[in-house]
């Protein structure tokens, strides 16, 4: 779907919660329980949908999750995590990412191995059943999306995007929001540069984050506490392309904060 190819009547879209999804084991047939739910609550998917679906359950279903009992904690990680955290937990942390990005105020800021700077490399253990298990990022947030769109697309017989979505905090901003780790089927960026704007002026920095920006919506719907890791956002414009999530990151040698 592209912007010239569906021009909308009038700017809406909408966003709908997908409920009755049960909890993920390990080894679920993820698409198929993404379908059911969808089918099941009278929301079937339709050409053009973006399905956003929540880190969480697609790292249980994938097996990214790790119990303490089994961490050793390293020299390192008792050493940062002292008399406040779990050294196991810090340990954890460490393996996930590339490097530290800062520590302070018990807050551990690392970068993770898919490039991406969040707290805790991703790691959590929020919904998460048991008091000793802890949830990491997909090891492929894009090629995650990759197969579930191919999957929905298949049985389905709908041409969908599918976004993998995570909740990151913000620098210089209070409060999280809900961003795109993985993609497949649509460009995550929209680039205006060289377009005219209504007063005749040549756009010349305006690149858009349209995945983040409809990871976002997506979480005003899902929340946090009610139970609902997959929405679809129906009648949002896009590009589409194979691109990754990646491209979203912005490069060492352009970041003035590296």
């Amino acid at each position: 779907m592209t912007d010239a190819q569906n021009p909308p009547r009038f700017p809406e879209f909408r966003v709908i919660g997908v409920t009755g999804v049960p909890e993920i084991q390990v080894g679920d047939d993820l698409p198929g329980i993404i379908l059911a739910a969808a089918e099941g609550q009278g929301t079937p998917f339709e050409d053009g949908d973006i399905v956003i679906v929540t880190q969480k359950i697609v790292s249980k279903a994938e097996g990214a999750l790790v119990h303490l009992a089994d961490v050793e904690p390293s020299p390192l990680a008792l050493t940062i995590a002292g008399e406040m955290k779990d050294p196991r937990h810090v340990e954890v942390v460490l393996r996930e990412s590339r490097r530290i990005v800062r520590m302070e105020r018990g807050v551990l800021i690392t970068e993770t191995h898919h490039g991406l700077i969040c707290a805790n490399s991703g790691v959590d253990a929020s919904n998460v059943p048991g008091d000793d298990m802890l949830c990491l990022l997909p090891r492929d947030p894009n090629a995650s999306a990759r197969r579930i769109r191919d999957a929905i697309r298949e049985r389905a017989g709908c041409t969908v995007a599918v976004i993998i979505s995570d909740t990151f905090g913000r620098p210089w901003r209070v409060g999280t929001t809900d961003i795109a780790i993985g993609c497949a089927g649509i460009a995550p960026l929209k680039d205006y540069r060289g377009m005219v704007d209504r007063d005749g002026r040549t756009l010349q920095v305006s690149v858009a984050a349209v995945a983040d920006e409809a990871a976002g919506a997506a979480e005003l719907v899902a929340r946090k506490t009610i139970g609902v890791p997959v929405t679809i956002v129906r009648g949002l414009p896009y590009d589409v392309s194979e691109e990754g999530a990646d491209v979203i990151i912005r490069e060492a040698s352009m970041d003035l904060f590296r």
